[in-house]
């Protein structure tokens, strides 16, 4: 089958500004919010279907789970142990310059973000092109395509859409029936959402002192100046009643021990995400336990993570991308891409190993 060269553009219902083709893809923007375990088996039910897979709630309930703090801090972090270190194309053990130039430039970094975030969504499915001299790429939105069919939809509901074999230049990345990290993670946002929701209920209601105003049952006056006066006063929560009636609060036994259950089951949210997510807590969290040991070996468990991350891109870059560097006229051939090992040097060894070379050689 010969493919085409047509870009799949990407708008809303209103063509994006300089659009002059129609957009083979409309974006939809993600449902947010309120959801819980029921939500997030559901979504995963409709993903995993043999026949129609569906992954547009799923991917909403992603795209909600990420504003988490604990979750999108651990995630960046773990990328930027792959993004932060050198990519560098090699000849023979030599650089190439040119090629280099390329992976240098901002649409490298990107792809690179792009190819790991294919571990925690469940897969990446780029489409390349050439952008004057440069190399550039753009991101098909994953709610818009269904993996195990291999077809772009037009709508994020479709059942059926363009196969994207009849697309050039397209560079899939992952696994079809993956479901990506997000999927293990989910629930545990989830958990921790609605305890921290309980957390501040429970703060509101006995963190905070109630007014109480009491008025005689037949003194119309006298409950409106109790109405008035509590408007007036602030935001505290207020009861106003009768002499024959009252309000009583059926506290806990233990409010602060009660307090802690949301604090200790957040916290277990927060160590199984992290524990998920970078192989370990220590790096991330205190704990009681915590010794330099065991950081230490919690460190080296997270180091491996991120050499096995550095593994997975450099299989993408040296044989999946072959084919498209060669479209894109970069030739590849003969060399491959590697992270540079740097060698680490402890301080106090240079400065011995110095300090010999002076009193042998007098240098």
């Amino acid at each position: 089958m010969s493919k085409k060269n047509t870009r799949i553009t990407i708008s809303g219902n209103i063509p994006r500004p300089g659009q002059k083709q129609p957009a083979i893809v409309r974006i939809t923007q993600p449902k947010r919010f309120n959801i819980d375990t029921a939500d997030f088996m559901t979504a995963v039910r409709a993903a995993e279907n043999v026949d129609y897979s569906q992954r547009t709630k799923l991917y909403d309930l992603y795209t909600d789970i990420l504003l988490d703090t604990h979750l999108s801090s651990v995630i960046e972090k773990r990328k930027n142990a792959v993004l932060c270190s050198s990519i560098e194309f090699q000849r023979k053990g030599k650089p190439d310059d040119a090629i280099n130039e390329q992976i240098l430039s901002p649409w490298f970094y990107r792809c690179v973000s792009d190819i790991l975030d294919a571990r925690f969504w469940g897969f990446s499915l780029l489409q390349f092109y050439k952008n004057n001299e440069w190399i550039d790429y753009d991101l098909v939105p994953r709610k818009h395509v269904e993996p195990v069919r291999k077809l772009i939809l037009t709508q994020q509901t479709d059942l059926l859409g363009t196969s994207w074999e009849e697309f050039a230049d397209l560079l899939f990345i992952g696994r079809s029936t993956d479901l990506g990290l997000l999927a293990k993670a989910a629930p545990w946002v989830i958990y921790k959402r609605n305890t921290t929701a309980d957390w501040a209920q429970f703060s509101e209601v006995f963190g905070m002192p109630i007014q109480e105003y009491i008025y005689d049952t037949d003194d119309e006056d006298a409950r409106i100046r109790a109405l008035n006066d509590a408007n007036s006063i602030g935001s505290l929560a207020t009861f106003i009643h009768g002499k024959d009636t009252e309000l009583q609060l059926r506290e806990a036994g233990n409010k602060t021990g009660s307090a802690d259950v949301y604090e200790r089951l957040v916290e277990r949210c927060n160590s199984e995400i992290s524990k998920l997510i970078l192989g370990n807590t220590l790096t991330t969290e205190s704990s009681e336990k915590g010794t330099q040991a065991l950081g230490t070996v919690h460190k080296k468990v997270e180091e491996n993570v991120a050499k096995a991350d550095r593994e997975y891109v450099l299989n993408v870059l040296n044989y999946d991308m072959t084919d498209i560097f060669s479209h894109m006229g970069i030739n590849t051939a003969g060399g491959k891409f590697c992270f540079p090992e740097k060698k680490d040097v402890d301080p106090d060894t240079e400065m011995s190993v110095l300090t010999q070379l002076h009193t042998t050689f007098s240098l």
